[in-house]
């Protein structure tokens, strides 16, 4: 992976949301650019830049640990027969219910 501090670029913005006017004011959040990767991570959560800093790198970091992980490998399952008989069967079921839904017209039911 090389050295961190080379790796990442720091940009400085202005956020919304709550944390009043020196949030809005003063460039407190932190968007932080692993370069080689282009994974972007962003703190706005404090009104202290040095915060908001720290949280982006925590969440680079995970990000970037996250990338390095092996994916286990998915063994493909089969539905039992029984499982697929059964699910075959209450559909058959539910079509018969269903049928006998449709409405009955009112002359020819007879008092």
């Amino acid at each position: 992976m090389g050295n961190i501090k080379k790796d990442i670029k720091f940009y400085y913005f202005k956020s919304s949301g709550p944390g009043g006017q020196r949030k809005n004011k003063k460039l407190t959040s932190v968007r932080i650019v692993h370069i080689p990767t282009g994974i972007t991570a962003i703190g706005t959560e404090f009104r202290s830049q040095a915060k908001n800093k720290e949280i982006a790198l925590k969440r680079l970091k995970e990000k970037l640990k996250k990338l390095n992980e092996k994916k286990k490998i998915r063994i493909k399952t089969e539905k039992p027969e029984w499982v697929k008989e059964k699910q075959i069967e209450e559909k058959r079921k539910r079509s018969e219910k269903k049928k006998l839904r449709k409405k009955i017209k009112i002359e020819d039911v007879s008092y």
